[in-house]
């Protein structure tokens, strides 16, 4: 049975942060696997992806990044910069394509003192772009729509958190692969500096009734 995380999936950068944020539903096929997982995975203590797609393939990818940065960092002394990270997994990606393609969307964002807060997307065929904010999975187009209609660079970290759990949100109500919750994940100069998960309230719809 392939677990999928048909998912919504967020990320924007600020000044001095970058902010991510994730549903919490698993799916296989049509039926709801698991209602909280962690879709946003810390690689490091400044670095962190969102996955979306196979959750194995997922985890595959996300034990493989902590194990060479973890390798780097013990061999130079110093800790791998988000776009190095970026392109170590854009390799994997696409040199595992023709053999065994990881179904994902992932959003990769920390921040270095080089570049300071980055946020990059990269697909399952290793294409990698940096990014202002982004979202993935199948609730992307709706989560799209208030990004762009909220996102400004000098946003306050406050708004930016509500921006991005708003664009989770408004995903949650018109996908059905998306919903539960959503997770926060905030990673500034010094670390991370917010993780929280938000319950989403539940509503009955109303049924009209008839004379």
């Amino acid at each position: 049975m392939n677990v999928e995380s048909k998912t919504t999936t967020v990320g924007l950068t600020l000044r001095d942060y970058v902010v991510l944020a994730a549903d919490k539903r698993a799916t296989a096929g049509p039926a709801v696997y698991h209602k909280a997982v962690k879709k946003i995975a810390k690689i490091t203590d400044r670095a962190a992806m969102t996955i979306s797609g196979l959750v194995a393939d997922a985890q595959i990818l996300v034990d493989n990044m902590r194990y060479i940065v973890r390798e780097y960092e013990l061999s130079t002394g110093r800790p791998m910069s988000i776009r190095a990270m970026a392109s170590n997994l854009s390799l994997i990606l696409s040199t595992y394509l023709r053999i065994y393609p990881f179904i994902v969307q992932l959003l990769l964002g920390g921040y270095d003192e080089k570049e300071g807060p980055s946020l990059y997307y990269l697909d399952l065929y290793g294409t990698v772009t940096r990014e202002k904010y982004m979202a993935t999975g199948s609730g992307s187009p709706v989560a799209f729509g208030v990004l762009e209609s909220g996102y400004r660079e000098d946003l306050t970290l406050e708004a930016a958190v509500d921006l991005a759990v708003k664009a989770v949100t408004a995903a949650l109500s018109r996908d059905g692969f998306s919903g539960e919750g959503v997770d926060v994940l905030v990673i500034g100069r010094d670390g991370v500096v917010l993780e929280k998960t938000i319950q989403l309230k539940k509503t009955l719809t109303p049924t009209s009734k008839t004379e």
